[in-house]
């Protein structure tokens, strides 16, 4: 029998809360393997044991592990009797058709009473494996590692060890909103949330019918994307172009784009309260735009009632780049759109606004009226993974 065995690592942190975010993470791997064919999952100690029956897609079953937050690493592992000879018999046949020139043995005993221990294990492995194929023991840079736990019905034994994403389990955290803009840097800065265990939910500002749909099919196609790491989503889809003309004709240029981003907050606010989400999230990065200094960010937040989180506000350009390439996004970003940030854009934007003057600005606009419109006229898509079709909502 194979299993895919699964290690968590900051779980074993949580003492009394560890049940709960077990019982979580093992909902989550049971809805994100679904359609692979892998069978019930075990809780041994310090472990979990997903059964992989001969039908089983290993391929997608490893595709599906390595993004499922709150997993540390994995690898697909052959059930052995605990026995040593047997246990010997199944080593000579796995690396019978593998060449290497070094290896090492890796024991562990999670099960304290098997009479030999994890050394002696690695002893008598290691001289088996060095007559059977003449390689030397490396224990630093071994081109083979074969890897053997010890459990209280039997062994594991595997020849990999696939890192996992890390992190909390998807939703054990709350929910949050996310601002999703087509660019690169907010789509990582909800992985990077999702990753701590909370729930995004997407709003996205759109400027059709003035540009074309093209930021609207980006923001669907990376929740989609951003779906496998939370398994269901929600994405409001909200029209803000009619604001940005009310702000065009009252807002002096250079405080527009605030103007543009206090507006954002406050209807995403509403979205998220609508939602119960806790917080906003946000892709900004200090120092990145205009819009994105500390007396903005300062202007920005004080719009808002609910807290707005900046996952990558110290990252930089090159760090959010490569984080998008790791979780897929980064292509989908880089595709040509006409987003809203691109409309009634002035050139030379407010970098150090006031509370003041904003709200001096602001008091010329029917901002209760703006946002409630924004609001009712967006459009809700869901999606869920393993992939439906998704749903239009409103």
């Amino acid at each position: 029998m194979r299993y895919a065995l699964v290690h968590y690592h900051e779980l074993t942190l949580k003492k009394g809360n560890r049940a709960y975010f077990l019982q979580r993470l093992v909902r989550n791997l049971q809805r994100g393997l679904k359609g692979t064919g892998a069978g019930a999952i075990e809780r041994p100690e310090g472990r979990l044991l997903v059964a992989l029956p001969d039908a089983a897609d290993v391929a997608e079953v490893r595709a599906r592990l390595a993004r499922t937050f709150g997993v540390a690493n994995f690898a697909i592992a052959r059930w052995v009797p605990l026995d040593m000879d047997r246990l010997a018999e199944a080593v000579t046949d796995t690396i019978k058709p593998l060449r290497f020139a070094s290896f090492r043995i890796s024991a562990k005993r999670g099960n304290k009473r098997f009479p030999l221990t994890s050394n002696q294990i690695n002893v008598e492995l290691g001289t088996l494996v060095k007559s059977l194929t003449g390689a030397r023991v490396d224990l630093e840079r071994a081109e083979l590692t074969i890897y053997v736990e010890v459990l209280d019905k039997g062994f594991l034994l595997s020849l990999d060890r696939t890192p996992g994403p890390g992190g909390l389990p998807a939703g054990i955290s709350g929910r949050v909103a996310c601002l999703l803009s087509g660019g690169l840097d907010s789509p990582v800065a909800a992985y990077r949330m999702m990753k701590r265990g909370a729930h995004v939910v997407f709003v996205h500002f759109h400027s059709h019918p003035f540009v074309t749909r093209a930021s609207q099919e980006k923001a669907r196609e990376l929740a989609e994307l951003l779906t496998r790491y939370q398994a269901t989503s929600r994405l409001f889809l909200v029209p803000f172009g009619e604001v940005q003309r009310e702000v065009v004709l009252a807002v002096p240029p250079p405080l527009r784009v605030v103007v543009y981003r206090r507006l954002m907050i406050r209807i995403a606010e509403d979205i998220a309260k609508r939602v119960r989400a806790q917080a906003l999230i946000t892709g900004e990065a200090l120092g990145q735009v205009a819009s994105q200094t500390l007396p903005n960010m300062a202007t920005i937040d004080d719009a808002a009632t609910l807290p707005i989180l900046r996952p990558l506000v110290g990252m930089d350009k090159e760090e959010i780049v490569h984080q998008a390439q790791a979780i897929g996004t980064y292509e989908i970003s880089i595709q040509p759109d006409e987003d809203c940030c691109t409309l009634f854009t002035p050139k030379h934007p407010a970098t150090k606004s006031t509370v003041r003057e904003l709200e001096a600005a602001e008091a010329r606009l029917r901002i209760a009226d703006l946002v409630g419109m924004a609001c009712e006229r967006a459009e809700e898509v869901r999606f869920a993974f393993p992939p439906t079709t998704s749903e239009v909502v409103s």
